[in-house]
């Protein structure tokens, strides 16, 4: 099983960037999706989440109206749009796969049990 993130990079402030991450391994079909982000010394913090069928999102304080997260037809990719990005934007993004089973959950890196490796996202003010 695998999860695996692309497209961070480099951004101006005010810029944007598109994440995404590929699942593979087993269906995802039934899994909700996420992202969550880790700056150097803080601890990993939620960005993003969406529902197995895409129906349901969940977002940041920080980042609400600035991203987007959506999935694939297939269910097994996640997206997250990012615009109007600042340097407090800068981190380590994952996208992460699994079934929280309330709301409250969504946000709670506990209830995903698979994990990318993390992309590098760099927004230079």
């Amino acid at each position: 099983v695998r999860l695996e993130e692309s497209g961070g990079g480099l951004a101006r402030a005010g810029g944007s960037l598109s994440l995404s991450c590929a699942a593979s391994g087993r269906s995802f079909s039934a899994y909700a999706m996420a992202w969550f982000r880790q700056a150097p010394g803080k601890e990993r913090e939620f960005v993003a989440a969406c529902s197995w069928n895409g129906d349901t999102t969940y977002y940041a304080d920080s980042v609400k109206g600035r991203f987007t997260i959506s999935r694939g037809d297939a269910r097994n990719t996640a997206y997250l749009e990012m615009n109007r990005l600042t340097p407090e934007d800068t981190a380590v993004y994952y996208c992460a796969a699994g079934r929280p089973w309330s709301e409250t959950e969504f946000s709670v890196p506990r209830a995903y049990n698979y994990w990318g490796q993390g992309t590098q996202v760099t927004v230079s003010s």
